[in-house]
């Protein structure tokens, strides 16, 4: 005689379990062909953005001949005369490095700070308009280059601005600091007012609960501002080429003048490619880890 076994009885509280497939399986979240479709247009992307970095890279530990060959050359002997000849004689690099270095680092940390200033009282301000003065903030750097370039030439002319460090790092914190004020009042936005108000009732001033609460709390917002303006302002050509002179000339300016009516160094304007790429994609590696959850988080909320 054999048992029946009783139906399993549904468990007020238990969550159903998901409906199978007629094959048995779990059920699918998207068909075969539509993850191939993904997984081969992420293929085609990454192929697009690294082989002609990756090639550039290659390129520039290439002899002179090598580079200039009408056939690909894979197999070489690697060698430094590139970078050497960026860095000795009359093509000395070392300038424009530094003034690279100086104008973009400082304008991302002043605008970093700035921002976040700027930002917390944005974000903690109650008034109407608020939304048209958050777009009206960051319009201003939707502002095309060319459009700016020629008043903002015309005032660092009247002021003695034009050739100097400090007049290429405020150009450059004029168009950085609209994007920090918006970007990191989405990000204070999304802390809850309650945690400064229990800093305060701790004993806190506004200062001190703004330093010791809010600014930790919002670590990967400041983070992921700071690397933003600093690729906006090293990548810059047009500030740098307008604004700039023989003593503020950056790397973007120093591989223009490798492009002459005699001939292009290719040799040595990979090399400088390289110098120009593999710093930003450095920083980015180092705090990948903050900036990616500062993108995730940083989403604008409206009130």
């Amino acid at each position: 005689m054999t048992a029946v076994t009783p139906a399993r009885a549904a468990v007020p509280g238990r969550a159903a379990t998901p409906a199978r497939t007629a094959a048995g399986g779990p059920p699918q979240r998207g068909s075969r062909a539509s993850r191939t479709v993904v997984r081969v247009l992420v293929a085609a992307a990454l192929v697009w953005t690294l082989v002609p970095l990756g090639w550039m890279l290659l390129s520039s530990f290439k002899p002179t001949a090598s580079v200039t060959a009408s056939t690909p050359d894979l197999w070489f002997a690697p060698t430094l005369q590139n970078y050497r000849g960026l860095f000795s004689g009359a093509n000395n690099l070392w300038p424009y490095l530094q003034n690279s270095v100086l104008a973009a680092g400082l304008s991302a940390l002043l605008a970093t700070a700035l921002g976040a200033l700027a930002g917390y009282g944005l974000a903690r301000t109650r008034m109407r308009g608020k939304q048209h003065l958050s777009f009206w903030v960051v319009s201003t750097r939707m502002a095309p280059i060319a459009a700016v370039v020629l008043p903002i030439f015309l005032i660092f002319r009247f002021l003695g601005l034009i050739d100097t460090l400090p007049g290429l790092v405020l150009a450059y914190l004029s168009f950085n600091l609209p994007f920090a004020i918006w970007l990191l009042s989405a990000f204070f936005s999304e802390l809850p007012p309650s945690l400064e108000e229990s800093a305060q009732v701790a004993g806190c001033g506004h200062w001190q609960a703004f330093r010791h609460v809010v600014l930790p709390l919002t670590r990967p917002g400041l983070v992921t501002t700071f690397v933003l303006c600093l690729v906006f302002s090293w990548n810059d050509y047009a500030f740098a080429l307008v604004l700039g002179g023989p003593h503020t000339q950056t790397l973007p300016i120093a591989a223009s003048q490798l492009v002459t009516q005699t001939g292009i160094d290719w040799g040595q304007l990979t090399a400088i490619g390289t110098l120009v790429v593999v710093p930003m994609m450095l920083v980015g590696l180092a705090v990948r880890r903050w900036l990616v959850t500062g993108l995730t988080m940083g989403a604008v909320t409206g009130e």
